[in-house]
């Protein structure tokens, strides 16, 4: 038979083990709910970064159908800007070989005049044969070469139009944007390690090699940077270490200016 005592010591035993495992099954809750929680949140970003994931793709057409529309309209301008040019050319060069076939008939006709003796050696008391047939041609080959004269002259300023109106058009437009100010594009990449950087300015936007350009962060001018190859679209510069200030590096996202060429 057990004690009194005994069955005390018993009853103290147990009531000891039982907060143990009380608190062991408290802590061991608590974890759950915690790993729980985690897998709750870990499922919750997986959805939400699965729905942005087709949100981007749903978009993807519409940006490259208006993509291939720009690119098919820049193309076709340029088509047209070229047939423009070639049209031009040909032009001109018509223009050119009737010029010369001008010039060719006022030496023609300068020469028969310098052939036909002058009106005043030919006596009046003696009548010749055919001399008002002489006459005649003579006042016709000046006639024929004043209108050859101003034939020429109306070629010739159609040449000199014609060669303005056929300079390109890019050239032009990137001669002015070269020399304004206030062109200016952003930093698409950086390469830290030789201290480069991608733009997404280009020939198209009048950007001309060791053009330099100023890095702006905010507003505030943080640097230089001197353009060193352009594509049409893109162009590389080289970054002037020089110019920025201790521990201050060119980010993408950066905004540049045009400050102006070394050229």
């Amino acid at each position: 038979m057990f004690t009194s005592k005994a069955l005390i010591g018993l009853s103290v035993l147990f009531l000891t083990l039982s907060a143990v495992f009380g608190v062991l099954n408290t802590s061991k809750t608590r974890e759950l709910r915690g790993e729980a929680e985690r897998a709750e949140f870990a499922r919750a970003e997986a959805e939400r970064l699965r729905i942005a994931k087709e949100k981007e793709v749903d978009s993807r057409p519409a940006t490259t159908v208006a993509d291939n529309a720009r690119s098919t309209d820049a193309e076709n301008r340029m088509a047209s800007a070229e047939a423009d040019l070639i049209r031009s050319q040909t032009e001109k060069a018509e223009l050119q070989a009737t010029l010369q076939a001008s010039q060719n008939e006022i030496a023609a006709l300068r020469t028969r005049l310098d052939e036909t003796p002058p009106q005043d050696l030919i006596p009046d008391s003696l009548p010749m044969p055919g001399a008002g047939d002489l006459h005649t041609q003579l006042e016709e080959t000046r006639r024929q070469l004043d209108s050859a004269e101003r034939e020429k002259q109306l070629l010739a300023d159609r040449i000199r139009t014609q060669e303005r109106s056929a300079e390109p058009e890019a050239p032009r437009t990137r001669r002015a944007a070269s020399r304004a100010p206030g062109v200016r594009g952003t930093v698409l990449a950086v390469n830290q390690a030789y201290n480069f950087v991608v733009l997404n300015l280009g020939g198209r936007q009048g950007l001309e090699s060791n053009s330099e350009m100023l890095v702006l962060r905010n507003g505030t001018v943080i640097g230089k940077i001197r353009v060193s190859s352009v594509e049409p679209a893109t162009a590389i510069g080289d970054i002037v270490t020089s110019s920025l200030a201790r521990g201050v590096q060119v980010q993408p996202g950066d905004t540049v200016i045009y400050a102006g060429s070394n050229s």
